[in-house]
């Protein structure tokens, strides 16, 4: 995209399941319904994720904040345990319902508990008519910090102006569900001891931003970092930057390679591939996510590093440094938020749990990115590869006998960005992986968690006469995890959530003279542990000219 197009469409943005409230309403439209072009409302925005599940238990509803955003005033408050559903909750799970009208850009907003980061989103862009959406994200690992009073901060940076008229109305809660039969939390956030399944003992922030004092008896430690890359600059678009050679308008030193790295007193102590979220406004063309967002553009997922290893190091009773970078970012550039929970397991049985880091083995990072000038016969073209490995050991010393935990993880990344001059046609075909194994032994035999992560991106944008604007698009999220016990499988689940989308606008005109048409589609599988009782969730979503017209659901989660 040329300078012009990507400037006129950044936002100051970023992203839990989605639900629309017309999604329990009417059904998908006959075809008899759908516009010629879109018009002046559309379909409440929705996505085909599946909705958090809930236990048959006793449940209490806490209103965590009720607030109007116009600007960059966060929303301050005081959040309160609930009454009558006890400490220890088998599901909490956070609702957030929105409102918005008129003109506006996307936003990037948070919410903090007691200074724990429990949500990052990111808005629907408005029909001049109104829509409404809500958001849900299971929150039962923050359990411990939901037990005492907290003060509550909330913000979503809105611009209200003449111009841009949307005000953000929204209001979130949290809904607690009685202990009961354990439901735990999801697999990434479970320790197991003594084939128990248990949510963390402590979530911890960082002081200062950068200093971390964990329980001298900790015998699991997770790091989760909320990573975005955006904020209207060209680390929005960070996987579409090139060298400082190539001539085009977002450029990088080391081309569009990012990695998020977290480092432990100055040792590299976890590296992972930050997800590719495009946002609703994203490609220089909202029209394709008026109605169903991209992969994760409304849940941004943290990052998460499996500290383990370090535990013995970190059990000292004193301070220690945890900082947290993306490579590949120019210096003095803005663009990156990377908020830090810590979730901690206690050894209940010890004061102190002893341990020491055995092992520590980083391969040789690489990244190349190859500028081909344009010919006559071809365009502009920068090729990129890049791979990382890192392998760290470590154990403690618990009640239950010594644990030793490996973490090995791998990241590569390949793409090939295509554009002209003047950057009327813009294209980038890019793949990213991220491996990870977890093994854990000294409890009986060995358990072993590996997760591959994929993340896909393959789309077009044209400027053409009449200063049409097309964007064809297809995006990607799959992961696959296993765990095995023995080398007998014991949990697994795959996901493959595929967004695609065509949509075309005439741009330098006003709003009501874009006529545009667009139709976008979502399937989101979800199969295995993760998938409820059924081990299935298979459901597709299709709208033209911002009329849902498919909702199919092939299976369906309990």
């Amino acid at each position: 995209m040329r300078n012009r197009l990507i400037m006129s469409m950044l936002t100051g943005l970023s992203g839990a399941t989605l639900l629309a409230g017309a999604l329990l309403g009417a059904g998908p439209a006959q075809a008899a319904d759908v516009p010629a072009e879109f018009g002046t409302d559309w379909h409440d925005p929705v996505t085909a994720a599946p909705p958090v599940p809930r236990p048959d238990t006793e449940s209490c509803q806490v209103t965590l904040a009720e607030a109007k955003f116009r600007d960059f005033t966060p929303y301050r408050g005081t959040y309160t345990p609930p009454d009558g559903c006890g400490e220890s909750w088998s599901r909490v799970v956070l609702r957030l319902d929105g409102k918005v009208k008129g003109r506006q850009y996307d936003r990037l907003g948070h919410l903090q508990v007691g200074g724990v980061e429990i949500l990052r989103t990111s808005t629907p862009q408005p029909s001049p008519d109104g829509i409404e959406w809500s958001v849900e994200k299971d929150v039962t690992r923050y359990s411990d910090t939901f037990r005492r009073a907290q003060e509550v901060e909330m913000l979503i940076g809105n611009v209200v102006d003449d111009t841009y008229t949307g005000v953000i109305d929204v209001k979130t809660t949290l809904t607690f569900y009685a202990a009961g039969r354990p439901t735990g939390a999801p697999t990434s956030d479970r320790v197991l001891t003594s084939d128990r399944v248990r949510t963390p003992d402590r979530v911890l922030t960082l002081t200062d931003g950068t200093t971390l004092t964990t329980p001298r008896n900790s015998e699991r430690i997770v790091a989760e970092v909320y990573a975005t890359g955006s904020g209207g600059g060209c680390e929005e678009y960070w996987y579409l930057t090139v060298p400082s050679i190539a001539p085009y308008s977002c450029r990088a030193d080391d081309g569009p390679y990012r990695e998020v790295q977290l480092r432990v007193d100055g040792r590299l102590a976890g590296i992972a591939t930050p997800f590719p979220t495009v946002w609703t406004g994203g490609w220089s063309n909202p029209f394709l996510w008026y109605v169903v967002p991209g992969p994760r553009a409304f849940d941004i997922k943290p990052i998460t590093y499996d500290l383990t290893p370090f535990a013995g190091l970190l059990n000292d009773g004193r301070p220690h440094r945890i900082e947290v970078s993306v490579t590949g970012v120019p210096e003095g550039r803005p663009g990156w938020g990377a908020p830090v929970n810590v979730l901690v397991w206690q050894d209940e049985r010890r004061a102190h749990v002893p341990g020491a880091l055995t092992g520590h083995r980083e391969g040789v990072p690489a990244n190349s990115s190859t500028y081909t000038p344009r010919s006559e016969k071809e365009e502009h073209r920068v090729d990129t590869e890049a791979a990382h490995r890192l392998t760290v050991s470590g154990y403690v010393e618990t009640s239950h006998g010594r644990v030793t935990t490996t973490v090995s993880r791998a990241l590569a990344h390949a793409s090939a960005h295509r554009w002209t001059d003047e950057e009327t046609t813009d294209a980038l075909d890019a793949e990213w992986t991220d491996t990870e194994a977890v093994t854990v032994s000294g409890q009986g035999p060995a358990r072993t968690t590996r997760t591959h992560r994929t993340y896909t991106m393959d789309g077009t944008t044209t400027l053409g006469a009449a200063d049409r604007l097309r964007t064809v698009l297809t995006l990607g999220d799959r992961a696959v995890a296993v765990t095995t016990r023995d080398g007998r499988r014991t949990a697994w689940s795959r996901l493959d959530d595929t967004y695609t989308g065509d949509a075309t606008y005439t741009v330098n005109v006003p709003r009501d003279e874009r006529r545009a048409v667009g139709t976008t589609r979502e399937r989101y599988r979800l199969s295995g542990s993760e998938a409820g009782a059924s081990g299935c969730h298979d459901r597709t979503l299709t709208t033209v000219q911002g009329v849902l017209v498919e909702d199919r659901l092939r299976c369906r989660g309990a």
